[in-house]
């Protein structure tokens, strides 16, 4: 089942059949019952075959954060931006130590929907998008489902001063979710083998594709929930992005009118275009 958030209300989609939902969004994600609650409502009548409405972020009054260095190829990627600012092997210790790095991303209101334009920093030079897979996390700590994230980052300016890191990650449209979250069902959860695929276009041509697994990621999901919760509290719940395996190379950078796409089979395909300024 994958929930909706569109301008005319949550909707829950199960086997291509789309119910309305009257619960709002916060209340919604953290229903102690919520897969059997979705799971009651499409057994029942009122089923459509297409979506109503235009798809929002889903997202409403939960703040998003995000876990780094949690994939081979993104340690290998921040060690060389380490070296620019004399940073030494941090990175590579973070991604041994057990303690993992988690940093706030983006608050709601920041945050880009589907077919929204994300946003480079004027003052960066080098500027990429990360795809990853984001853990939809109730109030009570636990993992109800699944989407999409793309944090966007700016490489030199993380480069140049590691604590730099809050200015590299979070400004204006800096952060898209969408286009839906896969609900956990327990043993149908998102599987780890599940492919995250990377595609970005410039005038109609791709410039840069990649590809990764969810199944590569070093850390274990809960365990990064149950940092996260270690000493703060969310009390609409919280989504966690779980970092990105797709690096492109130190000559590639987003430029205005790139065409980002993101696919994670079950969940959907999150497109946005890099805005003008």
């Amino acid at each position: 089942m994958r929930l909706f958030r569109t301008s005319r209300g949550a909707v829950v989609e199960r086997d291509s059949a789309y119910y309305p939902l009257g619960e709002d969004w916060d209340s919604l994600v953290n229903r102690v019952d919520l897969p059997f609650y979705l799971g009651r409502v499409t057994e029942g009548p009122g089923g459509s075959s297409a979506l109503d409405g235009r798809i929002l972020a889903p997202i409403a009054g939960q703040e998003v954060w995000a876990a780094g260095v949690t994939y081979t190829r993104s340690r290998a990627a921040r060690l060389e931006e380490a070296k620019i600012g004399g940073g030494g092997d941090f990175y590579d210790r973070v991604y041994e130590a057990e303690r993992p790095e988690l940093f706030f991303k983006s608050a709601p209101w920041r945050v880009r929907g589907p077919g929204d334009t994300v946003r480079i920093r004027q003052d960066a030079q080098w500027s990429v998008p990360e795809p990853e897979v984001a853990l939809y996390i109730n109030s009570r700590a636990e993992i109800v489902g699944y989407t999409i994230g793309n944090d966007m980052s700016s490489r030199d300016i993380e480069g140049e001063n590691p604590l730099y890191l809050p200015q590299a990650k979070i400004y204006n449209g800096s952060c898209a979710l969408g286009p839906a979250v896969l609900v956990n069902e327990g043993t149908n959860s998102l599987p780890a083998s599940v492919s995250i695929d990377l595609r970005v276009t410039r005038n109609g041509v791709a410039v840069f594709e990649g590809r990764t697994s969810f199944s590569q990621m070093r850390r274990d999901p809960r365990d990064l929930v149950r940092y996260l919760f270690r000493e703060t509290s969310f009390p609409h719940g919280c989504v966690l992005l779980t970092g990105t395996g797709i690096v492109p190379p130190d000559d590639f950078t987003l430029c205005a009118g790139d065409s980002i796409s993101i696919l994670v089979p079950a969940i959907g395909t999150l497109e946005n275009t890099v805005a003008d300024a």
